[in-house]
């Protein structure tokens, strides 16, 4: 079954607006404030403009007010629809509770999407057919991938690859990317003698049995 765009939406919006923001160390909270006053403006900033680009406010967090949190730095979530690439909110890393919604209309549509964006941290794609999945995979100019599971996230085990502007420096920070690029080789040449003696001569062994 082909699931239309519209479809996915209407599905995805309950689930939005039923994210719950709150205090971290409350019983259920999801997600907890933004870090700053200023992140929390920038993050509405973001939301402004795409609407005024174009994009349909599906779900608006922009005027979340908890009680006895009144002045906190709380942004809800938010949903955007019908957003283009030339849009700042698909564009930029907005890092804050907003997910643009974009209509490729094929899948080399959807994949040109990927390649041509400036980041390269990571991408997923859900599917059946696994011709598709193992193309997807391959050849995505992405650090990550996950098929059939949401973007995977860098963990302790497995070498964090974001690529294009998403990698910092020459090595990966997880892993043992990360143990390398902290670490510097040195080589120790030694040799014990059995005791201190006059006239002792360094020599390497020949590999002979002749004395």
């Amino acid at each position: 079954m082909t699931i239309r765009p519209i479809d996915f939406v209407e599905e995805l919006a309950p689930k939005v607006r039923a994210l719950k923001i709150g205090q971290f160390d409350e019983p259920g909270v999801e997600m907890g404030p933004v870090i700053t006053r200023e992140a929390k403006d920038r993050i509405i900033d973001y939301i402004n403009q795409g609407e005024s680009d174009g994009a349909k406010v599906v779900v608006d967090g922009r005027n979340l007010s908890l009680q006895g949190y009144e002045n906190g730095f709380f942004v809800g979530g938010t949903l955007l629809d019908h957003v283009t690439p030339d849009m700042s909110v698909y564009r930029d890393e907005i890092f804050g509770p907003v997910l643009s919604v974009l209509r490729p209309k094929s899948y080399d549509e959807a994949v040109k999407l990927v390649m041509s964006h400036e980041y390269g941290n990571g991408t997923a794609i859900f599917t059946r057919d696994g011709d598709a999945a193992r193309e997807f995979a391959s050849n995505v100019n992405v650090g990550m991938v996950g098929v059939n599971v949401p973007i995977p996230v860098p963990v302790a085990y497995h070498s964090f690859g974001g690529w294009k502007a998403s990698m910092f420096g020459d090595h990966s920070i997880h892993g043992m990317e990360g143990v390398r690029f902290y670490t510097k080789l040195k080589t120790v040449t030694a040799r014990w003698p059995s005791g201190i003696k006059d006239g002792a001569v360094f020599n390497f062994h020949s590999g002979s049995d002749d004395k």
